[in-house]
């Protein structure tokens, strides 16, 4: 495979060869039908180069036309088999499409982790806009009582690692950017299209006491958006009837009249809410929390538990839309 095809993305390099393969025919039929009455003008490009650079335009002046759902399925069935298998449970074409999300569109998303919704985001955003990894302010991660000193000190350099990390495999996409919570620079005020939360704000609630870290996230989301910017939140949903107590985000649950009231606090308001990550399966009670269901799957000891877990699947979420008011 010629080195330029090795750096495209699986579905335009498809396209680029096809468009190559029919070129080639072409130029072949011509040949024929032109027979030896005269020499063919010299050329300074193998024909080859001239077919790549031919596909390249052809592709080009395709993809100006195709829309953004078209653009987001092709990404999607690019993604390999592990990235494929939580698409019953996270729903990313309809969720992406409630928030708005379009390719173009500088973004932020919040906690990107091992890079889930990141492959998808940079793939589709696309060479014209631009991804920023917002992972959780440096300070808060010693409130985990779970990391090693080794693990602590990679953090602090996590924001200067993860474009180059994410970036390593060579799929053309959006421009990468990273930062910490509430230490995203001035310079990105009012040019953001849209922030997501997508399963990250129980820790920030969680912490709150501790930092005010909701509050920091929320603020510099507000400051950060465009006017009428979009914030797009999935987030474990707590049953009402469980205590405010159990579902203040420690155990991964939060209730959905707390996180409007936050937004709106905030000066968000909101603008739509989707049940396209509900699960009615997951009720969970005030004795269990939401890492005992997949991905995670911290399994119990009893083996018909643990089933039971893996049966009922993702976690129950809410889907919700907010939106900065146009005029601030």
């Amino acid at each position: 495979m010629p080195s330029f095809l090795s750096e495209m993305s699986p579905s335009r390099t498809l396209r680029v060869v096809a468009y190559r393969t029919a070129l080639f025919a072409g130029f072949a039929a011509l040949l024929g039908a032109c027979g030896n009455e005269s020499p063919a003008p010299e050329s300074t490009a193998a024909p080859q180069d001239n077919a790549d650079s031919a596909a390249e335009q052809l592709v080009d002046a395709v993809e100006a036309n195709v829309s953004p759902e078209q653009h987001l399925t092709e990404v999607l069935v690019a993604q390999p088999p592990e990235v494929k298998e939580r698409y019953k449970w996270r729903h990313p074409s309809e969720t992406l499409a409630f928030f708005g999300v379009e390719p173009g569109m500088t973004v932020v998303e919040t906690d990107p982790g091992a890079g889930w919704y990141t492959r998808i985001l940079m793939q589709y955003l696309g060479e014209g806009g631009t991804l920023i990894g917002a992972d959780y302010a440096i300070a808060m991660y010693p409130l985990f009582n779970y990391y090693s000193d080794e693990e602590l000190a990679a953090k602090a350099s996590w924001a200067e690692r993860w474009p180059a990390e994410m970036g390593a495999g060579g799929s053309a996409g959006a421009a990468l950017a990273g930062a910490n919570i509430g230490a995203i620079s001035e310079a990105r005020n009012g040019t953001v299209d849209v922030y997501l939360f997508v399963r990250v704000l129980h820790n920030l609630a969680d912490f709150e006491e501790e930092g005010a870290y909701l509050s920091a996230a929320l603020a510099e989301a507000f400051r950060v958006l465009k006017p009428g910017g979009v914030v797009g939140v999935v987030q474990h949903w707590s049953p009402d009837a469980n205590s405010d107590e159990w579902a203040s985000g420690a155990n991964g649950y939060l209730k959905k009249d707390f996180v409007i009231a936050r937004f709106e606090d905030a000066g968000f308001t909101l603008d739509g809410e989707s049940s396209v990550n509900e699960n009615p399966m997951d009720q969970p009670s005030e004795d269990e929390y939401v890492w005992r269901l997949p991905p995670a799957s911290e399994d119990p000891e009893d083996p018909e538990l643990a089933a039971k877990y893996l049966a009922i699947g993702e976690s129950n979420r809410m889907t919700l839309k907010f939106r900065k008011p146009a005029a601030t």
